[in-house]
């Protein structure tokens, strides 16, 4: 049998790993390159999620794919006491790390190697949990999913900000044009690995996303399902209580 790979490159290694080696190679250029790709406005979204939760006043809060930490160290603003951004690539948690040195945040955040779909925490740990563009890179979506559900507490808030096709004209060719074409070259010319960035476009564009993955969040066993589409439906919010 052949074993099923990823967008990313023709390989026989699993999903995880071929995701890990590519995040920790482009991990250095990674916060850098976000800004250009989005033209900054991922900055916004992050701040709408963090709007969310505040509301929620969280004290314990878990962001997976926490990459170089950009939520995490947002989601200090929501007054949690202890925040963890757990990440699987060990190149961004490195960035994410010192990040939160500089920024004297070392007591608030604490940033853990370890995988969305055995997460190393008890039953009810968490007032709420994160995921910014990570959750297409699960290799079981529906584990990660469970395993995000066992670990938030009852009513426990999970928000998700990835990205998603929009299905308007002209915003969905235009975005097909934008990351077929230019999101590799850039990928290229900033991190010299256009096929990195060339699987992240193809993996957004594959991804469940609007009603589909409100429906797989529902069958996971999360109530009050909702989705909030962002600038013209290139990214959507995904709200869900457990």
């Amino acid at each position: 049998m052949t074993k099923k790979v990823t967008p990313y490159q023709d390989s026989e290694l699993g999903k995880k790993e071929q995701v890990t080696q590519m995040f920790d190679k482009i991990s250095g250029n990674y916060d850098g390159l976000n800004r250009v790709i989005s033209f900054g406005i991922d900055i916004k979204w992050r701040k709408r999620v963090v709007a969310i939760l505040k509301k929620k006043k969280p004290d314990m809060l878990l962001d997976i794919a926490t990459g170089t930490g950009d939520l995490a160290i947002n989601l200090v603003d929501t007054g949690a006491k202890k925040i963890i951004g757990l990440d699987i690539s060990p190149g961004m948690l490195e960035v994410g790390k010192q990040k939160v040195l500089d920024k004297k945040l070392a007591k608030t955040i604490e940033m853990i190697v370890g995988d969305s779909e055995n997460l190393p925490f008890e039953d009810n740990t968490f007032d709420a949990v994160t995921v910014a563009f990570g959750v297409r890179n699960f290799e079981t979506l529906e584990k990660g999913l469970a395993e995000i559900r066992r670990v938030l507490k009852p009513k426990g808030t999970f928000v998700v900000l990835e990205t998603s096709v929009p299905t308007k004209t002209p915003y969905k060719q235009g975005y097909g044009l934008y990351t077929k074409y230019i999101l590799p070259k850039i990928g290229r010319i900033f991190s010299k690995d256009d096929s990195a960035y060339a699987y992240l476009s193809k993996s957004a564009s594959v991804f469940p996303h609007g009603q589909e993955f409100n429906n797989i969040l529902r069958k996971i066993g999360f109530i009050d399902v909702v989705n909030k589409p962002q600038t013209f439906g290139v990214a959507s919010i995904y709200i869900a209580t457990k």
